[in-house]
């Protein structure tokens, strides 16, 4: 027995030192040396972000990882994110589908994990002409503050029952019903009861589970026993979203069937876009659009409104200061027009600090090398999957002055944005996967903080000193623990 366990070790060290030799003469990126079989996965650890930041400092900008069978390269500076993401951003577009995200019964017309093919411009131009461009954005910006609207009548109600509120929930409950609101032109959610915690379980579990380490991931014959439950966990959540969404879809059908009349959302919109002739665009991926939009469109937004709240909140000055820059916009008739709000300089520093310091998506999607792929002095062999740390660009002393201090005036005066062209700031990615949904984003963020601070003061349970600020790694960075405050009318 001890004698063959030897020779299996023998022979595993014996292929892993061969493929070694292959990564070098194929000219590929200096690494760590990993192990037998599992590689660099001691190296990688429960926060991955913070630990392939710390690598990239001895191996350098470009580095190599192997994770058991799966080799990876690991963009850590601006220059080597621009090239990968904008010099280099077609053949390094695809995309390395995770186990997980193979539970979404309809993954393969999913925006997000698709080539970047006909059928993935058709759902990008549908996205931007019905969801994401600056006058549909405009036309339904009534509906985002008719939900604000029912927030602010929450939060006047918690006041006078002297009601601490979770502030990453109820910012959870307003994003859902913005997105719920453009497309299906109804509320989700109540603010005063326990009903988004179908969705909100959903998008958790599935920002957990997605962006888990995955032992199936890097060995894929595990793949059929989803030794982690990941895929089961998975499923169970994508199963829940596609059900609600699919009424929702057959809800409407029969509605323009009998002659109801429309209502002029999204998914209006989007049918009318499938019963075009002229392009591949099909219910299928109409729900799966759907989807997606409740994961991406609630998670995240809320996440950043919570960081953005947690440090105003540690920040008293900063949150005076943002107070007194609506108010010279608002003055006392309390109505906060939303397209106003981009336009003031400090909440929106505000915004983009709480976007670098607290980063929603630590470690942007992988990308993959849809062929032989010249990155500075390597070669990248077709098939390779890129990771860019994000993360670790946007707290990197060389390219931010105190990197780990919230400091919104970083932002001010000098035109530095998260559109995709700052590489040391790409919140929201680059390229042409970079993410649709930034304009919308944007606009649920800014009105939700404006709002918060507007119209109420904030008293938290503890002292400031004992704010958690841990994080759950997943997709997204979650808070640890919920910001929870008692809210006060600013009379």
């Amino acid at each position: 027995m001890e004698l063959l366990v030897l020779l299996l070790a023998s022979l595993a060290f014996f292929f892993f030192l061969h493929a070694l030799g292959l990564y070098r003469k194929r000219g590929m990126p200096p690494g760590p040396a990993g192990l037998p079989i599992i590689g660099n996965l001691l190296h990688i650890g429960s926060k991955p972000h913070e630990s392939l930041a710390k690598l990239s400092q001895k191996y350098g900008p470009l580095m190599t990882i192997r994770l058991g069978s799966i080799t990876t390269v690991v963009a850590s500076t601006p220059d080597v994110a621009r090239e990968v993401l904008q010099l280099n951003d077609e053949a390094c577009s695809g995309r390395n589908i995770p186990d997980a995200v193979t539970a979404l019964e309809n993954h393969d017309a999913a925006v997000l994990w698709i080539s970047t093919n006909e059928e993935w411009r058709t759902i990008r131009r549908a996205l931007n002409t019905y969801l994401t461009h600056q006058h549909k954005l405009d036309t339904l910006r009534d509906l985002r503050q008719n939900v604000v609207d029912g927030m602010l009548e929450f939060l006047r109600e918690s006041e006078k029952k002297k009601m601490a509120v979770d502030i990453g929930k109820l910012a959870f409950a307003v994003a859902l019903n913005q997105i719920s609101n453009t497309c299906l032109s109804k509320d989700l959610a109540s603010y005063d009861s326990d009903d988004i915690g179908g969705f909100k379980n959903a998008v958790k579990t599935l920002m957990e589970v997605d962006g888990k380490f995955n032992v199936a991931d890097i060995f894929p014959v595990l793949k059929p026993l989803d030794p982690q439950n990941i895929r089961r966990q998975a499923k169970a959540a994508y199963a829940w979203l596609d059900e609600v969404t699919d009424g929702f879809i057959s809800e409407r059908i029969r509605d323009r069937e009998s002659q109801v009349p429309r209502f002029g959302d999204m998914l209006d919109s989007l049918l009318d876009y499938s019963e075009d002739d002229e392009v591949d665009f099909n219910l299928v991926h109409i729900k799966t659009l759907l989807v997606d939009l409740f994961i991406a469109g609630t998670e995240t937004s809320s996440n950043s409104t919570e960081w953005t709240m947690t440090e105003l909140l540690l920040n008293p000055d900063m949150f005076s200061r943002v107070r007194e820059e609506v108010y010279a916009i608002v003055g006392d008739n309390g109505e906060i027009q939303e397209a106003k709000l981009l336009d003031l300089p400090y909440l929106q520093a505000c915004i983009k600090e709480t976007m670098r310091l607290h980063l929603s998506v630590p470690l942007l999607v992988p990308h993959k090398t849809e062929t032989e792929v010249k990155l500075g002095e390597y070669t990248l062999p077709k098939n390779t999957s890129i990771i860019v740390n994000a993360w670790g660009m946007a707290r990197d002393p060389r390219y931010w002055e105190n990197p780990l201090m919230f400091k919104p005036e970083r932002f001010l005066g000098n035109g530095l944005d998260f559109k995709g062209q700052h590489f040391e700031f790409i919140p929201f990615g680059s390229g042409r996967r970079m993410c649709p949904g930034i304009p919308l984003a944007v606009r649920v963020v800014s009105l939700m903080v404006a709002s918060f601070v507007y119209h109420f003061d904030w008293k938290l349970p503890h002292a400031k000193e004992d704010m958690d600020m841990n994080v759950i790694f997943g997709l997204a960075l979650l808070r640890a623990t919920p910001l929870v405050a008692t809210p006060t009318l600013v009379k």
